[in-house]
């Protein structure tokens, strides 16, 4: 096994990634993620000179920005969780 230069390395290029073989999936997914989260993660507290309480609330409100979209995602899951049996049921049970 040969070390090389330590002192000096020489890196190459880093490993690819590995080829899809659904690279329409792969697509759909990364444009729903895209549409869902378009905006980086907020890693900022805020300026130094604030109070700790107000860095934690500003920190947490850029956090529920960031996060709305799959917090919309869960609240319209949760409805049809809800709502899908619910209907059935009444189809089932009703039969108006």
């Amino acid at each position: 096994m040969e070390l090389g230069n330590i002192s000096q390395p020489v890196y190459g290029p880093g490993p690819e990634a590995p080829g899809s073989s659904t690279p329409g999936l792969v697509g759909m997914v990364h444009g729903f993620l895209r549409l869902v989260q378009p905006n980086a993660l907020p890693v900022e507290l805020g300026p130094s000179g604030m109070p700790a309480l107000c860095c934690l609330l500003l920190f947490l409100s850029q956090l529920l920005l960031y996060e709305v979209g799959f917090l919309v995602c869960v609240a319209i899951g949760l409805v049809f969780i809800i709502l899908v049996p619910l209907v059935g049921c009444c189809f089932c049970c009703c039969r108006c």
